[in-house]
């Protein structure tokens, strides 16, 4: 029996009236779609990685198969209890971790510190943060004044951070949210590479 019904001569079709929607939101998942800033195409930007690997089970250079057992980032998951904000993101924010090796220059999107503008986020809100390590070098990555809530590439939260660690060639993503106001640092954890211009400001407003 069909379910369609004649109304002011034109059929009209209820089958699909009252069903939920399929639209999935495309921020459960982190972006895979490798977006270069524009300022990455200059003097400060040696390479660039259009196919950055996600997974998180990889030691790092010289940790592969040595014969010993030795922790990554997937085997990290935080208690019950400590990943307490289990709202989807609202927006996705990529940012590629850069260098040139001869000029020892290292910085965010091509743009060393005092070039670069500050990272914007809005007070309470639960963003996602992208980062894709651009370069030959591993950057542990330290936000102050949020945490950083690691996720798979499948948007799947494991741990909760305040330093991650970037490898080469590597794309990893986690939730933030910034509940404290203010003028904060982001910048890589060894020092050398801070100095030389991978630091930027996040400011939450």
């Amino acid at each position: 029996m069909g379910h369609s019904q004649t109304h002011g001569g034109m059929a009209m079709d209820h089958r699909t009236h009252g069903m939920p929607s399929h639209t999935v939101n495309p921020l459960l998942r982190p972006s895979q779609v490798v977006r270069h800033a524009r300022t990455e195409y200059g003097s400060s930007t040696d390479m660039r990685v259009d196919m950055p690997r996600t997974n998180l089970d990889d030691p790092g250079i010289g940790l592969r198969n040595n014969g010993r057992r030795v922790l990554t980032l997937a085997d990290l998951k935080s208690v019950t209890g400590v990943l307490d904000d289990r709202r989807a993101p609202s927006r996705e924010i990529e940012l590629h971790l850069t260098g040139n090796m001869e000029r020892y220059s290292w910085s965010f999107d091509g743009l060393e510190f005092g070039k670069s503008t500050p990272v914007f986020l809005r007070h309470n809100e639960r963003v996602r943060i992208i980062l894709q390590n651009d370069t030959m070098m591993t950057h542990p990555m330290h936000l102050h004044g949020m945490w950083s809530d690691l996720e798979t590439d499948q948007g799947e939260l494991r741990v909760r951070r305040h330093t991650i660690p970037v490898q080469p060639a590597q794309r990893i993503s986690f939730l933030t949210t910034p509940h404290d106001l203010g003028r904060w640092a982001w910048h890589c954890h060894l020092l050398f590479h801070m100095d030389a211009g991978m630091f930027r400001e996040v400011v939450v407003a």
